[in-house]
């Protein structure tokens, strides 16, 4: 046995006991809520000398019985934006300030693009560093539920695309950037010796250079488990199988360079649309095989949300247990004064629900922004939850109500329908003009035929889909003289990237929005697009 083997068969053995937990999904139905209350008076105990617990009344909360804890915590703590508790975060992070929204000093900080609020930094204390090893090690621990062999993975290497680990520190030696960087510490040896792409591409701040590095570097290697977001990896695969070809190479797939790929772990955005893209890189049919197996994540710079428990599941479970209390607010109430909020054994299949989250780093009730779904509710099963977008991006211009995963879905759909290859793409409304209904512009990258008849196809379908999941879009398309037909805009490949890096949004965990309830980002996108092509 190669000691890099032995590394993945002593983890499993480490997490024996862990897997055992996690499989008792009885356990977690019956006492989600339990839990839950748990880890909120852990919060509460422990933060109740700070500045935020002695004016949240934290030491007669910590007092409550459990049938009053959650209302009192409720009544002490509004639900808050970024922007209402960005004061004493500031003092926190610029002037190492200590005792302030949690104990002692917090010395790392993320640096994380808000999708609404410009750039925000979230506070990654000891605990939150722990938080963010327990649920990685979970990763590793439901993998091994799906029947993978850890050994086996391990006796090869195991990728992590994710952003700069480079950290900038300030006078008083508080340390602020990417959360990649930020949890890279807890990257250790033995684990150091099947990691990559190693410590030298990981601080590569430049993407474009980042990329070309790690493609020259993965290329020959045996990778064995990859983890990153689907946009960026699908660039990384192209570069290899580029690179690899300009050798001489035969490489018509990524199989022929990772033929022992065994685990692809993605988030951050829906894997629908790009699904059809990774099955032509894994085995060179776009309705081919795809990679062995695939393991779905919630991870936020927030807090690592929830995990892919089932496999060929969408729904993922909560991480209910990592000293993280969660809430949720329907959506149709987040910005009422006081809204109502749900614990995880409360909520109801078919609403949507902005999550709200109280960590172990001083973010408290704190709005995350994110619109989510259940699948699974207590008693039935573990919570399990699934993302369908974001509460500040939708479409309603006119009584349409669509959100970012009608726009997914309904690509997924269409690309049934033609053979384009697709990539990124953004919706927005068009406004009636002379001669020009309302209705639905989707910009979106296009590799293959654009003659109108590909187009309109693609249009129709896009069309139906959203249809099928959306009532007042149906209301709204009825009779013809509401909203017309979508209009499809196509761009070349890389046009988003491009755009991305205009704004110096490039890499990482940043995404596209899928939708906006006006039309700066896409014409700004359109723009990039033809500026590109002009050139």
């Amino acid at each position: 046995m190669s000691w890099t083997r032995a590394i993945g068969v002593g983890l499993r053995a480490h997490l024996a006991r862990r897997i055992r937990s996690l499989s008792d999904t009885d356990y977690w139905a019956k006492h989600a809520a339990r839990v839950q209350e748990r880890e909120l008076r852990w919060l509460i105990e422990h933060a109740a000398d700070t500045e935020f617990g002695r004016k949240a009344n934290f030491n007669r909360l910590k007092r409550l019985s459990s049938a009053d804890l959650l209302d009192g915590y409720r009544a002490e703590v509004p639900v808050q934006s970024y922007m209402e508790l960005k004061p004493l975060l500031e003092r926190m992070r610029c002037d190492a300030e200590p005792n302030v929204a949690w104990p002692g000093i917090v010395m790392d900080w993320a640096q994380t693009s808000g999708t609404t609020a410009g750039d925000k930094y979230v506070p990654i204390s000891r605990e939150m560093l722990r938080h963010n090893s327990k649920a990685a090690l979970d990763v590793y621990a439901h993998a091994a539920r799906f029947g993978l062999s850890l050994g086996d993975i391990f006796a090869g290497k195991a990728l992590f695309l994710g952003g700069s680990t480079a950290l900038d520190e300030n006078e008083h030696g508080v340390r602020t950037g990417d959360l990649s960087g930020v949890v890279t510490r807890l990257i250790r040896w033995p684990i150091t010796s099947v990691w990559l792409p190693g410590k030298e591409i990981a601080l590569e701040s430049d993407w474009p250079t980042k990329m070309d590095k790690m493609a020259r570097r993965c290329m020959n290697a045996d990778v064995r488990w990859i983890s990153g977001m689907p946009s960026w990896s699908i660039v990384l695969f192209e570069r290899m199988a580029e690179l690899a070809r300009a050798e001489g190479r035969q490489v018509d797939c990524l199989r022929d360079l990772w033929p022992n790929l065994r685990v692809f772990v993605h988030g951050g955005v829906k894997y629908g649309p790009f699904e059809r893209r990774v099955r032509e890189m894994w085995s060179g049919d776009l309705d081919g095989p795809d990679i062995p197996n695939r393991l779905e994540v919630y991870a936020a710079s927030e807090a690592f949300v929830a995990t892919q428990d089932v496999r060929g599941d969408a729904g993922m479970r909560l991480n209910i247990d990592h000293r993280i209390h969660y809430e949720f607010v329907p959506l149709s109430e987040i910005d009422d004064p006081a809204p109502r909020a749900f614990d995880c054994a409360s909520v109801e299949r078919g609403e949507r629900y902005v999550v709200v989250m109280s960590t172990c780093g001083g973010l408290w009730r704190y709005n995350i922004g994110d619109v989510v779904e259940f699948d699974t509710i207590p008693p039935d099963g573990p919570p399990r939850l699934r993302i369908v977008g974001r509460s500040r991006l939708f479409m309603n211009a006119f009584g349409e109500n669509i959100i970012a995963e009608h726009i997914e879905n309904a690509v997924t759909d269409a690309m049934a329908t033609v053979s384009a290859r697709v990539g990124e793409f953004t919706a927005a409304p068009v406004y009636p003009a002379e001669g020009r209904q309302s209705g639905i512009e989707l910009a979106i990258e296009w590799d293959g035929p654009t003659d109108p008849g590909v187009l309109a196809s693609f249009a129709e379908q896009f069309d139906a889909s959203i249809k099928s999941q959306n009532n007042d879009y149906i209301a709204k398309r009825s009779g013809g003289l509401g909203m017309g037909l979508p209009t499809i805009t196509p761009l070349p490949p890389g046009t988003f990237h491009r755009w991305m890096d205009s704004r110096g949004k490039l890499g990482g965990q940043h995404k596209c929005p899928r939708c906006s309830n006006d039309r700066t980002i896409l014409e700004q996108v359109v723009e990039c697009a033809s500026a590109t092509t002009a050139m």
